[in-house]
């Protein structure tokens, strides 16, 4: 008993055990088990094709030997032995964090395990270091966060996403009922398609089941592995991706992969619930973690690169008439930038569209009640700026090939440490020169050409360019701790807990039509915090699909609400509108971007969106028909969440005051009528 391990969280228990081999085994993850019971069985060889480690619940399963599945971690030494024999050593448990340490004794390597709980979450944290004691170099071809090991033999269902550009987060399950299934990211970020996540679930609903899940800290490179072997066993390996990467780890170093974040819930709500939770507490950037992010105006979709003071200005009265809280001049207003061809890596400000720089158009900003904001690509280049002029070895690149272009840009290889202080010197001074408070940084293509001839080792730059941008993430913002940083990379190529960690926001997509934004938002809500979903009102797709200006607002206000339309076009109708929607919004802003969420109808299955967000003072309900026709059922009755029984609770439906107690609305629950498509109902609860 003496090498079984319990980890205890608030309602659920995860145990381990290392066996009389020094192997070290998973045993129990589910409802929490007060009592010490668990032991660990014998296992045996039970043929010539199948060893006794095919049946054994591997905690770490590192390559070589008799072990043929996926592994967790795999290796090459100096001697070029490429088979691992990783058995126990010592193990470490405090209140919070039980470290356990593997150890290769041949080839004096130790392979370290970490888990950290909470006493306010159901959240571990697991990460796995390893550790070269001997003299030579070892090759580390994969490094993974952790695996996991599901209980019981039937098949469960792994849910992720599917998209691309403009369609993120598009929510997929998949029955996995043999073999293998895979999702990764090749590009050098986490990309549109897929997201470094996995919930594994057999009949879940938001309500009820038992859920399995987990999401990777990391903004690079990612592989999600989902096994279930012969005899019904279902594993998952969560990770860096093994596609063209290795690291040579020298002689006394130590090589550390991201946090993965792993849980059991009742159900998806609960499950949503608690990553949201979590990220707010444990992932997000201090500064501003606890504080509801403020709601900003950009230019954008109102001048282009054709910015200018005064155009600013006028877009900033107003963006201010409206409530809003933060102005941020995207794209155009530096270098020679007049289109999309010429001027990333030139930081300075565009003398022709400011003569007299831009603390002019700063000071007005804040003369309105708003800080000011910018954007930057900080990581691309083009070969139309001087920066490329000066530095053409500064980008990703091979003397035998031509690099292509995305967008006309090439990529800054941010593993020369010139060019990472270039990166963040161009931010910091704009920042120490000017009033700025919040930088939106972008980044618009994948790589390519990956050749980097400052690295001994070429196969590191997806991880080392990684850590290069969270390294100046972290600069800029401890130096100066008022600045808000928001993660962009051509929509929602970034939008993971890795970018959270270090960005106060991330932009969820470019596509802001208000009815594709529903399915994005709701992929994204099923483990990112909505606190930091940027979701901009705009005027996306109207010339295609007309919606109202109700119906845009009611779909970026279940987010961090943000303006991108061009005002010059609202009518005073239009704008009182608006105003009234700000307003609101920022009544119930607490509730959104830090309360409960229930999702009590999807759109995708039906004929109607219906989010709640709730906390201990009020409660929120967004109800959105879909573009279709809607079936013979006008009427739609919901039973909501999150009420307090014995409470009574004041709302208007269809300016109708009602008042009805909790136990009331979420037993019996409200009528919500919609009299045609896209229509939409915002019902607070006080």
């Amino acid at each position: 008993m003496d090498n079984i391990f319990y980890l205890q969280t608030k309602n659920t228990t995860y145990v381990l055990g290392v066996d009389k081999f020094g192997l070290l085994r998973h045993i129990y993850w589910g409802k929490r088990i007060n009592r010490r019971e668990f032991s660990l069985d014998e296992m045996t060889e039970t043929n010539s094709n199948h060893s006794e480690l095919d049946n054994a619940l591997c905690e770490y399963t590192v390559f070589g030997g008799k072990m043929y599945r996926n592994c967790a971690f795999k290796c090459t030494y100096s001697d070029k032995c490429r088979d691992s024999v990783f058995l126990f050593k010592h193990a470490k448990q405090e209140e919070n964090e039980l470290v356990i340490t593997l150890t290769d004794k041949v080839y004096k390597a130790d392979l370290i395990l970490h888990y950290i709980t909470y006493p306010d979450s159901d959240i571990i944290t697991r990460y796995a270091e390893i550790e070269n004691h001997s003299s030579g170099d070892i090759l580390i071809e994969k490094l993974s966060s952790c695996e996991v090991n599901l209980p019981g033999e039937l098949s469960y269902n792994i849910v992720n996403t599917q998209g691309g550009w403009g369609a993120e987060f598009q929510q997929q399950s998949t029955e996995l009922k043999a073999g293998y299934l895979v999702f990764d990211s090749r590009k050098g970020t986490t990309g549109h398609t897929n997201q470094p996540i996995f919930i594994a679930h057999r009949n879940a609903d938001e309500a009820s089941g038992d859920v399995y899940f987990g999401a990777l800290g990391y903004s690079g490179n990612f592989k999600v592995e989902c096994q279930r072997d012969y005899v019904g066993i279902t594993r998952i390996v969560l990770g860096m991706s093994d596609f063209d990467f290795s690291y040579t780890l020298k002689s006394g170093e130590v090589l550390a992969s991201p946090k993965a974040y792993i849980g059991y819930a009742d159900g998806f709500a609960d499950m949503s619930n608690e990553m949201h939770r979590f990220s707010v507490n444990h992932i997000l950037p201090r500064s501003f973690a606890n504080k509801p992010l403020p709601v900003l105006y950009n230019s954008w979709e109102a001048v282009g690169f054709d910015v200018s003071c005064e155009n600013q200005l006028r877009l900033a009265k107003k963006a201010a008439d409206l409530g809003c809280e933060l102005f941020v001049m995207d794209d155009g207003w530096f270098g020679e930038r007049n289109s999309d061809r010429a001027g990333l890596g030139d930081w300075f400000v565009n003398r022709e569209k400011f003569p007299d720089g831009i603390d002019s158009l700063i000071k007005g900003v804040n003369d309105l009640g708003m800080d000011f904001g910018l954007w930057f690509e900080p990581e691309m280049v083009q070969r139309d700026s001087d920066l490329f002029r000066a530095h053409p070895d500064w980008i990703y690149h091979y003397k035998t090939r031509v690099n292509g272009e995305l967008r006309h840009q090439l990529v800054l290889n941010l593993t020369k440490p010139e060019v990472e202080n270039f990166v963040f010197d161009s931010m910091d001074k704009m920042l120490s020169m000017h009033n700025i408070r919040f930088i939106k940084w972008d980044m618009n293509r994948p790589f390519s050409e990956i050749g980097a001839d400052n690295l001994e080792n070429e196969q590191e730059i997806w991880l080392k360019h990684t850590a290069a941008v969270y390294r100046v993430a972290d600069r800029l913002k401890e130096k100066y701790p008022y600045l808000q940083l928001e993660a962009c990379a051509s929509g929602g190529g970034r939008a993971d807990l890795g970018a959270m960690e270090h960005f106060d926001s991330v932009w969820t997509s470019d596509n802001t039509d208000p009815l594709d934004r529903l399915t994005i938002q709701n992929g994204f809500s099923l483990l990112y915090p909505i606190k930091c979903m940027r979701a901009w009102v705009t005027d996306w797709n109207s010339d295609k699909r007309p919606v109202s200006i109700d119906y845009r607002f009611a779909s970026s206000m279940q987010g961090s609400l943000s303006l991108g339309a061009n005002l010059d076009n609202y009518t005073s109708d239009d704008m009182k509108k608006a105003a009234e929607y700000v307003a609101l919004y920022k009544e119930i802003r607490n509730t959104v971007q830090f309360g409960d969420m229930y999702r009590l109808s999807v759109g995708d299955g039906g004929d109607y969106w219906a989010t709640q967000y709730a906390d201990e003072n009020q409660s929120v309900l967004f109800a959105m028909s879909n573009a279709g026709s809607l079936d013979n059922k006008r009427y739609k009755r919901l039973k909501l969440k999150g009420f307090q029984s014995d409470k009574m609770y004041t709302y208007t439906v269809d300016s109708k005051r009602c008042e009805n107690s909790g136990e009331y609305l979420m037993n019996a629950g409200i009528t919500i009528e919609f009299c045609g498509p896209l229509q939409s109902k915002i019902v607070v609860f006080k």
